[in-house]
């Protein structure tokens, strides 16, 4: 939605853009402008996947807010549980292609050349993000942040714990299978 509101040229994507062209973060509540823009674009009955939102308790409170101005509710919080060696091991693992952008990882989705990208040919490279420093500091940034989250989403009854440690398929029916009654499909 970020990116979407930027490259719209939407008043509140205008104002990430420029938080994001001098490299800061962007702000909670242009954040939540672009969320509240998108919720007044959908149909009222429209159902919403957020993913890497919200990451901090003030942000869960503001959407709160929020969503109750929509006449909307907060259903259901994944928390996708997994290790802390098998997550560095597999942000580590990432790759991606210089020229497509497809994905893969050195273990998991592995190319068939290793290196090079099974659809274009481009090089596979590791993105800066993805370097176990720069993990072990979004780890610390996420204890500190983001794990209030839990118990704010178990105590309003919502939060839906996923075994993220198997296998990818076996981690997305669970949640497939929690929000199919939310969807009616």
């Amino acid at each position: 939605m970020l990116r979407a509101a930027v490259k719209n040229g939407t008043a509140v994507g205008l104002k990430a853009d420029g938080y994001m062209k001098r490299g800061e973060l962007v702000p909670d509540e242009v954040i939540l402008g672009i969320v509240e823009e998108r919720l007044a674009q959908g149909a009222k009955d429209a159902a919403y996947m957020f993913d890497g939102f919200p990451r901090t308790l003030e942000q869960a409170r503001l959407l709160d807010e929020i969503m109750q101005r929509h006449a909307s509710r907060v259903d259901k919080v994944f928390l996708l549980d997994v290790s802390r060696e098998v997550l560095i091991s597999r942000l580590t693992g990432r790759r991606v292609c210089r020229k497509c952008g497809q994905g893969y990882h050195v273990i998991n989705i592995p190319p068939k050349q290793a290196g090079v990208c099974d659809l274009c040919g481009g090089e596979l490279y590791q993105r800066a993000d993805d370097c176990e420093a720069t993990i072990l500091n979004r780890l610390e940034v996420y204890t500190t942040q983001t794990e209030s989250l839990i118990a704010y989403y178990e105590k309003k009854g919502v939060l839906v714990r996923v075994d993220a440690s198997r296998q990818r398929q076996d981690t997305v029916a669970e949640i497939l299978h929690a929000v199919k009654p939310l969807i009616g499909s």
